[in-house]
This record gives structure tokens, sequence and C-alpha cells, in this order.
């Protein structure tokens, strides 16, 4: 698969200018109290007096990866690599985001392989950059292609591979109601599209069939 958007490495928010204002936990609250009441309960019974804050408090936790930058996350990287350059795999990366469309969880794990050239990166920091791509309201198709696109941009490798599997709630809990399903997309960039013994092999890894 290949993106045909443009991929975001910098923080979300930022479109060709300032991030947009948040609103204030305050703020927040009330909002939750409107949807409380849009459900037909009262925020104000004992029950719910301390769910907006809980919520609003959950939500920075579900979406801190706005506050997450790509580069910095990759920027430390190791550049005595002694000739080494096989494929680095990082697999079953267990993430949890929201989609964008009805604000509900994917639920999944991502696969991440790289062709080093000159350059090595920690694999606690491609664990990071999944957590900060998919702290954010997300749709899998762009989120594997974000990855992709950050790790080829910033490491500058032979090539780069993606592939994420994920349960969504949208369609497993509402609407279709088929629990189990699970939706796989893929980015490979460099030698993982040119070459398919490279791409045969990492798929192989992560016990997906080419």
């Amino acid at each position: 698969m290949k993106a045909s958007y443009p991929v975001e490495l910098d923080r979300v928010g930022d479109q060709g200018g300032r991030p947009p204002e948040r609103p204030s936990h305050a703020e927040a609250e009330d909002a939750v109290r409107t949807l409380i009441r849009w459900a037909g309960d009262d925020p104000a019974r004992e029950g719910l007096l301390g769910t907006p804050d809980r919520v609003v408090r959950a939500w920075q936790e579900f979406f801190r990866g706005y506050d997450e930058d790509p580069h910095e996350i990759l920027a430390r990287t190791f550049e005595e690599i002694e000739g080494y350059d096989e494929m680095v795999v990082l697999k079953d990366i267990r993430f949890e985001s929201h989609c964008e469309h009805h604000l509900l969880p994917i639920i999944g794990i991502a696969h991440i392989a790289y062709l080093p050239k000159t350059r090595l990166v920690g694999i606690s920091k491609l664990a990071r950059l999944v957590e900060a791509y998919a702290k954010r309201l997300q749709i899998q198709e762009k989120m594997t292609a974000q990855i992709a696109g950050a790790i080829d941009e910033i490491l500058q490798p032979g090539g780069v591979a993606v592939v994420i599997e994920a349960e969504h709630q949208c369609m497993t809990t509402r609407g279709i109601h088929k629990p189990g399903a699970t939706m796989v997309t893929s980015c490979m960039l460099g030698g993982f599209r040119s070459d398919q013994k490279t791409r045969r092999e990492f798929l192989a890894m992560i016990g997906t069939k080419s």
C-alpha cells in the first residue's frame, strides 16, 4: 500500500498554522455533562457527579499523542552499526487508538521493520512512535502510512515496512455488530516495496502470508 495523502509527521492539529486552541478542563467537563443529559440521565445525580472529570482525564490519556513529536522520538540514533544492513523487526506492538468517525476504540498490534543504512534507533523508540500516532483520533490506513513515513523520512533507511492488525469497536459493538473481525493494513517503502524476497521474509517473520 502506498499513501495517497500527505503523511503528517509533526503534531496533528498544526495544519499550516497554529494548533487549534484547546478548551479548558472545565469547558470539557461541561461538554461531558451535555452528553450525559442527551443520553437521558442526570449529571447531577450522585453516581455521575465525578464522571465529567474522570472522562476528561481519561481523554488526556487517550489522546496524549497530540503532544508527541515523531522527530524527537526518533532523533537519537546510533551511527556505529558495524556494517549491519539486515532488516530490523519489532513485532506485536500492542496499541489502543480511537476512530475519528465514532470515537470508539481501535485495539490491535503493529509490526515494524526497516533496513538500516547508516543509523539504528533504539527499539523502544519504535514502540513510542506507534503510541504517538495511536493516541490520536485515527483511521487505521492513515496511521499505518504515518508510522512508515516518519521512519522513512527521519532514519532514511533502505526500506520500511509496517503492518497493522486491529479490531474496530465501531464495527464490533455498533452498526453491523461483527465481533472478531480484524482489519489488516500495510505500507511498504523502499526495499520492501521493490524486492519481493525482502517483503516475503518480513511477512514470514510476523506470521502473515504474502
